[in-house]
């Protein structure tokens, strides 16, 4: 067995960052044309398609880059490999992370234009205040602690279904609507919709976010000490017979 090449593996992490921006903010547009005067049923209909939209996409991107999709998540599967010689190399988290911030902001602006809106319409939804911060210290932590507590044990194969329902349920759980993503975070910011965050908010959620996964990787010591050992399974299995360098 042998890892994906690089390149293919960064192509990939763009294009499904980019497209579950384009889920998350092109639901959310829907949303709110389809149920104008119903802020909650709005929610559940963006949360919904998201989760299975996350679903999709972790199948159809895992195989390749494991479907991170995430700057932390990359960061965090770095972290926790680096001793054993597993997950990403410091090489791979340099490439890993623009690719998906790339990919996020093309697939806000591809939401909106699909939904006949400017390519780029600065958000202007203030979402700054420590109770939200707290909520996506809980939802970051949360689904760091799942990812690689599925790959730890063996089950990282229900990844798809486990993150696809995690996310749509902490989009009711948390106070922030659970963002739990850096990459994702920016590119909403690009979108003055209903999924949207004004540029302003953007730092106390990015800095939220990383608590968040720190604290994630301290609850796997405690409960998953050995979890660096699988991170070539995070979010998904990532290999392929004869792969080319």
């Amino acid at each position: 067995m042998s890892v994906t090449p690089l390149w293919r593996r960064v192509v990939a992490e763009g294009i499904g960052t980019g497209l579950l921006v384009t889920v998350v903010v092109g639901s959310g547009i829907a949303a709110a044309k389809l149920s104008p005067d119903d802020v909650g049923l709005q929610l559940l209909e963006n949360a919904f398609a998201i989760a299975l939209g996350l679903a999709v996409l972790i199948l159809m991107i895992g195989p390749v880059s494991g479907a991170h999709f995430n700057p932390v998540v990359s960061a965090v599967d770095w972290w926790l490999g680096r001793r054993t010689g597993t997950g990403l190399t410091a090489r791979d988290l340099g490439a890993y992370i623009p690719a998906q911030i790339i990919g996020a902001v093309l697939g806000a602006v591809l939401a909106n234009l699909m939904y006949g809106e400017a390519a780029v319409s600065w958000s202007t939804t203030e979402r700054t205040a420590p109770h939200l911060w707290l909520g996506e210290v809980v939802a970051t932590a949360g689904l760091i602690v799942l990812i690689f507590a599925l790959a730890a044990s063996g089950r990282a194969a229900v990844a798809p279904a486990a993150v696809g329902a995690y996310i749509g349920s902490a989009y009711w759980f948390t106070s922030s609507t659970s963002f739990a993503n850096p990459a994702v975070t920016i590119g909403r910011a690009f979108s003055d919709t209903f999924a949207g965050i004004a540029p302003g908010s953007l730092p106390g959620f990015v800095i939220a976010q990383i608590a968040g996964a720190a604290a994630g990787v301290g609850v796997l010591a405690v409960l998953y000490p050995q979890a660096g050992r699988a991170a070539d399974d995070v979010v998904t299995s990532h290999t392929e017979t004869g792969a080319s360098k």
